[in-house]
């Protein structure tokens, strides 16, 4: 079985995240940059599997700038047989949509069993891209798992909603996308560390895929229009002389909050 763990790395959520007023995207130079939580969290539902079952293989597969080879190197430090890493300057900017496609076209000349990803990511926040992978490969998708069983055929698990949990599942091959529910991912052991450094990488371009940039044409997304966030406002201040219940009552009123 072939499992494939889509990465990305993101600004440090610890630190301060700014977009550009100029071209809407996220700020990523001057600050630190890291692997996304929540894609290490599926890694680690994928190297459980791994774990516990022979003839598993975990590979990576990340569609980033060039700089990014520390994080794919903490994928494979942590325990993954081997990534593909996606560098190409056409990519720059690119939206949900395009990402999905370019995603798509890679593992379908890399094959695969079944596709973990993340549920979103801690900067787009965009949620779309693994059932547009899924629609673009034509298979089947199992998203926001709280819980995920792989078998040997198939991969299951549980969805909660608003008023109940789902149980869902999918034959092989499928893509799946996980919660922040499902437990912390391992540490990278200095063993893992000094092994990374041995297990291959391979660096694709568009080229390599047999895509060509302009075919792929711009993002389907156009920003419109972009505003630095007002700064926030003192609130009103209620200070109770005797009738402070009725001010209160008539600031709700006023508002609509009753």
């Amino acid at each position: 079985m072939k499992i494939v763990v889509l990465l990305k790395e993101v600004p440090d959520t610890y630190g301060e995240r700014e977009l550009s007023l100029e071209t809407g995207l996220a700020v990523r130079a001057g600050g630190e940059n890291v692997l996304d939580e929540i894609c290490e969290r599926a890694l680690e539902v994928a190297l459980s599997h791994a774990d516990a079952n022979d003839g598993v293989e975990v590979t990576l597969l990340a569609m980033s700038p060039e700089g990014a080879t520390a994080s794919v190197r903490k994928g494979l430090a942590m325990g993954a047989d081997a990534a593909t890493h996606i560098v190409d300057d056409g990519l720059a900017g690119a939206d949900l949509g395009l990402t999905a496609e370019v995603l798509a076209a890679a593992l379908r000349a890399e094959g695969f069993d079944l596709v973990l990803a993340g549920n979103q990511s801690t900067d787009g926040m965009g949620g779309m891209v693994p059932v547009w992978l899924a629609e673009l490969l034509g298979v089947p998708a199992v998203t926001n798992l709280s819980e995920v069983t792989i078998g040997a055929d198939g991969v299951s698990g549980a969805r909660v909603s608003d008023g109940a949990t789902q149980r869902v599942t999918a034959p092989l091959p499928a893509v799946a996308s996980i919660t922040e529910a499902l437990p912390d991912a391992r540490f990278p052991s200095f063993k893992g560390i000094m092994a990374a450094k041995k297990k291959p990488i391979e660096v694709k371009s568009l080229g390599d895929y047999g895509i060509d940039a302009n075919d792929l044409g711009p993002s389907r997304a156009i920003m419109l229009s972009l505003a630095e966030r007002p700064p926030r406002t003192v609130g009103v201040k209620i200070v109770d002389e005797g009738d402070g219940a009725q001010r209160l009552a008539a600031f709700l009123a006023e508002n609509k909050l009753i």
